[in-house]
């Protein structure tokens, strides 16, 4: 009797037993619960996506469709198969990409600043003028173009060299210094407006300066001959 009552489950061991497998059977229940709800889910998505898959897929069609005769599913793949190839290039080439995005980020405020300088310095030719006088060489320019001829270019740029030499020539100290003080002397016999008589004339004459200017305006004349016979 003793080993048959040692045997029997205690009331106690049968309750924990029955906690136990209540315990696995709500487990089991809330597993079931959990993959009702996924599979609810992705129907629902898979009913949500269904139109939009085949929308894409008929876009994707008539796309293929309008290229068909340019590109063909072999050109897609070999596209496709370079790209995997170059996956690291590519992987460089963004990284080169973000740390020119970052260069740009750092130097933005210097732009700003170097923009601001510029604004105010173009604000501050237009106070002195700048415009203006660029403006109006302009329209010399304009002026000058228009006025000539392709056959005037023509012998403008075969004769520059010997303009730029007589130029050059002119502007030496003793020629500017003659045409200055001529310009002077003529200045002032305007505003005194004497007359001036034979004798005086002969008088001065007589003068070493005088007839220096007049030997030097008699070749200069003579020169000017000459070059209008060879000219003819």
């Amino acid at each position: 009797m003793d080993a048959i009552r040692t045997e029997t489950p205690t009331i106690e061991e049968l309750n924990r037993k029955i906690d136990f497998l209540t315990e696995q059977l709500m487990f089991v229940t809330e597993e079931l619960r959990q993959q009702q709800e996924r599979r609810l889910e992705w129907e629902e998505l898979k009913s949500d996506a269904t139109p939009i898959i085949n929308e894409l897929f008929r876009l994707t069609v008539e796309q293929l469709e309008e290229v068909e005769s340019s590109v063909q599913l072999e050109d897609i793949l070999h596209l496709f198969k370079r790209l995997l190839r170059n996956t690291r290039n590519l992987e460089q080439m963004l990284d080169q990409f973000e740390s020119v995005m970052e260069l740009v980020n750092d130097m933005s405020p210097l732009t700003q600043n170097a923009f601001l300088s510029l604004m105010n310095q173009l604000d501050e030719f237009e106070r002195k003028g700048y415009f203006v006088f660029a403006e109006g060489g302009l329209k010399i320019v304009d002026n000058i173009v228009t006025s000539f001829s392709e056959e005037d270019v023509k012998l403008l740029g075969e004769n520059v060299v010997l303009i730029l030499q007589t130029v050059k020539e002119m502007t030496q100290p003793e020629i500017m210094t003659m045409l200055r003080q001529t310009v002077q002397i003529a200045q002032a016999e305007e505003t005194e407006a004497k007359d001036v008589s034979l004798l005086s004339i002969i008088r001065q004459l007589n003068d070493p300066a005088v007839k220096r200017g007049l030997v030097r305006t008699l070749n200069i004349l003579k020169t000017v001959a000459n070059s209008s016979q060879n000219n003819h």
